[in-house]
């Protein structure tokens, strides 16, 4: 069965300037789109919505996708700076046929990336993100130009930003507000540094703010999701009641109580499912999370009467999983929670609000709220490999594999696994015993670093 080669767990990504992430490729891509879109729209030009996060790239890969995709027949509307989910919001929102995200959320401004959503502001799924790949690699493209007077026009959506915030605001309960409420907000300098604080301060809260300054090389860099220990310090700095910490393109959360411990994807979606199942609102009282959710998420939701089931990783199979099973409430670790009641995919500032609904609806600080789990101690380690995608099928490894299963039985588990995202291989051990699961990590390290390196 043929495979996609470019595709990862969460679109095309790549360092800018080198294959995949160049001028020529995005251009090319703008193409496979449009002509895709032009097999199912018959009677008029597709409509496809382009966002992107705050990366100096952006500019470039922006003008090339546009021009591929103009030039195959397709209208174009530019949102420019806007998270993600933003995105998805208005290709809903504008009755257009696809939306096209120039993101590499978490990683740094080297890199870049593009991420498509279907009509239905959903993730496309892997058998036609194989489509567009076949028409990259054959002549098909060059067959089927429009006529001159068959290209596409492009447009700015210039209050792309305001549309975002009202969504957001519409999905806060509407007899609750921020008032009285401190928030610190990181926005990495990233996507949202224009609709995070106009939310939470149009919903009546004080906001220390910083992390919203993008120069187009500072995305990530020192904030943002993946350096927490800055908005807890603030925090406690500032006598705050919460932080959230977004990452670059803003559709993941995490979120920092006021005694500025940090709480992952996994504690917010504990106190969530169990708010939402408390108020009926939990469809068959069931979660979706992927294999690398902690094992005290199960044992705490269990506690509650809530079932976990589990995906492999990507926010993209997490929502595949919420459609299939007819359930609403999921997400990752890492901080992609999905509210399916309320968005198609992963939304950090969504996230954030609805853990405060919660926090207000029970009437308990987040910190209190977070000790109704208890996370098992987890070590993860990423190594760099020349060939991850040998991972699953490494004979050496799958022993090691066996071998750490057996030895921690029903008292942890380890995921070894080739990123979707990066040349390297994830690792996740956990258990009851933090220096067993350290060193069975580190030895599944070395292993890997030599069988793929």
């Amino acid at each position: 069965m043929k495979t996609r080669q470019l595709f990862g767990t969460d679109g095309i990504r790549g360092v800018v300037n080198q294959f995949p992430m160049t001028a020529e490729f995005a251009l090319n891509l703008g193409r496979a789109v449009a002509h895709f879109l032009n097999q199912k729209v018959i009677s008029r030009r597709p409509k496809v919505v382009v966002g992107k996060d705050t990366r100096l790239s952006g500019y470039m890969l922006e003008e090339a996708l546009t021009s591929g995709l103009l030039s195959q027949g397709a209208d174009v509307f530019l949102a420019g700076p806007l998270p993600t989910p933003g995105i998805a919001f208005l290709t809903t929102g504008l009755r257009a046929d696809a939306g096209v995200v120039i993101s590499a959320s978490h990683n740094p401004y080297q890199d870049n990336g593009l991420k498509i959503f279907a009509a239905d502001g959903f993730k496309l799924p892997d058998d036609l993100e194989l489509r567009l790949e076949d028409y990259l690699d054959s002549t098909v493209l060059d067959r089927h130009r429009p006529r001159p007077d068959g290209v596409g026009r492009a447009d700015r959506i210039d209050d792309a930003v305001g549309r975002y915030v009202v969504f957001l605001k519409s999905t806060f309960p509407r007899s609750l507000n921020l008032e009285g409420l401190t928030v610190v907000l990181d926005c990495a300098n990233g996507a949202a540094y224009r609709a995070a604080p106009m939310v939470f301060e149009e919903l009546g809260a004080k906001v220390h703010l910083y992390g919203a300054r993008p120069d187009g090389l500072n995305i990530n860099l020192g904030v943002g999701s993946l350096h927490p220990e800055l908005c807890a310090k603030k925090v406690v700095d500032c006598g705050a009641d919460l932080g959230l910490a977004l990452d670059g393109d803003a559709d993941r959360a995490i979120l920092v109580d006021a005694r500025g411990q940090v709480l992952d994807g996994d504690q917010i979606m504990n106190l969530c499912a169990r708010n939402l199942h408390k108020n009926g609102r939990l469809n068959k009282a069931t979660v979706a999370a992927t294999v690398m959710s902690n094992l005290g998420l199960e044992i705490a939701l269990g506690r509650a009467g809530i079932s976990l089931v589990r995906t492999p990783v990507g926010d993209r199979y997490v929502v595949e999983r919420l459609r299939r099973d007819g359930l609403n409430f999921g997400g990752e670790q890492s901080g992609h929670l999905i509210f399916l009641d309320h968005g198609t995919t992963g939304d950090g500032i969504l996230a954030a609000l609805q853990t405060i609904a919660a926090m207000k609806e029970e009437g308990r600080p987040l910190a209190e709220l977070a000790r109704l789990m208890e996370p098992l101690p987890q070590i993860l380690l990423n190594v760099r490999a020349a060939r991850p995608g040998e991972a699953g099928r490494n004979e050496a490894l799958a022993r090691q594999a066996a071998k750490v299963e057996a030895r921690l039985g029903r008292r942890g588990r380890m995921v070894l696994r080739p990123s979707g995202t990066e040349p390297v291989v994830r690792i996740m051990v956990e258990g009851e015993d933090q220096d067993e699961i350290k060193a069975l990590a580190e030895e599944t390290a070395e292993l890997v670093a030599r069988e793929l390196g």
